[in-house]
């Protein structure tokens, strides 16, 4: 492949997860993930992998599932409906430590609770990342797979309408990433294996009648996860007096409008989390710790923010200046995406004139 190469978001995706050794992906398609399940039926074959066009995303995600508990590298790619479908089995995935890479290609910004928070049962977490270029995407993918096997826990990669289908330039290196431990607990159907399933109960060579105990175990490791995984972006903190913070494609249009109020001489800085959990809550606390006012541009009713709001703890105000934006077909390419539109909400929360 030559050094750098124009392509879309998605594209770059799929050739980022193919360069980590994903061998099996499942999909079913649906508006504005399908391009990823239309590529990885041309790369699986072309490298010795496997992709299905499954008649479901409950059936794509159960198939998923079945290849990474033998222990091959695994993907699945949809948009916000089609991950309410499979809520049932992430949650059984984290609690039973199989490791996945979810793509969410979400149709605006809607998905941000859904994908932090999780609607299935127990306490798990999904490790949510969420790239605002086709470069960044491509580099956490890699990155995505690494984690996912590292902390046996499903990485959801957090995109959008325009991330999906923005074509830039985008290169491909082998990312310095420490080597990992081979997949032990992998079911292979070798003979003499004590085990032969993967469950929320314990390994597959000791399965346990202690429910709480095993999920415990599970989540044992959240603590570590948030001190080593938070991954942000931040500019112009040094004199801000506003802090706005975004994430995913929309943060580049916001690091566009701070740009332009710097020259217009306002004092405002930006934070873009990468890492949507774990949140990155010591940067937005530090950036507001000298900071007037923190704004919070996402293009939902306001899910962000509460985040934003616990990092902040009421030590300044905190202003919501996105809100639900869409296109005649509901992608998220809504009128408030312009940076005009936010350059405005920005002068007007730095002159007090946008209340909380």
């Amino acid at each position: 492949m030559p050094e750098r190469v124009l392509m879309e978001g998605s594209a770059a995706i799929v050739e980022a997860a193919v360069q980590a050794g994903c061998r099996f992906y499942a999909g079913y398609p649906i508006t504005p993930s399908t391009e990823i399940l239309e590529l990885m039926s041309v790369r699986m074959p072309q490298v010795g992998g496997t992709c299905m066009n499954a008649e479901s995303e409950i059936e794509a995600i159960g198939m998923v599932w079945g290849a990474a508990g033998c222990g091959v590298r695994s993907m699945i790619a949809s948009t916000g409906q089609g991950i309410s479908l499979m809520q049932e089995s992430f949650a059984e995935l984290a609690n039973a430590q199989i490791p996945i890479v979810a793509v969410n290609m979400c149709r605006g910004q809607g998905d941000y609770f859904q994908a932090t928070r999780g609607g299935g049962h127990g306490d798990y977490r999904f490790i949510v990342l969420a790239p605002s270029t086709a470069q960044e995407a491509a580099d956490l993918t890699q990155l995505a797979f690494h984690l996912a096997d590292k902390w046996r826990n499903p990485v959801m990669i957090m995109g959008d309408f325009l991330l999906s289908h923005t074509s830039e330039m985008v290169s491909f290196a082998a990312p310095a990433l420490a080597e990992l431990p081979p997949k032990e607990w992998a079911v292979t159907g070798a003979k003499g294996r004590r085990g032969i399933t993967l469950s929320p109960l314990g390994p597959s060579e000791k399965l346990s009648t202690d429910v709480a105990a095993a999920l415990a175990n599970v989540t044992a490791k959240h603590s570590a996860i948030v001190s080593e995984e938070v991954r942000v972006e931040h500019g112009f903190l040094e004199d801000a007096e506003l802090v706005v913070v975004a994430f995913g494609f929309p943060g580049r249009f916001v690091k566009y409008a701070v740009r332009l109020a710097r020259e217009r001489g306002l004092r405002v800085g930006y934070v873009r989390p990468i890492s949507l959990w774990p949140f990155p809550r010591h940067a937005v606390a530090s950036a507001a710790a000298t900071a007037r006012a923190v704004a919070v541009f996402e293009l939902n009713a306001g899910q962000m923010i509460e985040d934003v709001q616990l990092s902040v703890l009421g030590r300044v105000p905190v202003v919501a200046i996105g809100g639900i934006s869409h296109d005649h077909s509901g992608f998220g390419v809504g009128p408030l995406l312009n940076v005009e539109h936010i350059l405005k909400r920005i002068g007007q929360v730095y002159s007090g004139k946008e209340d909380p």
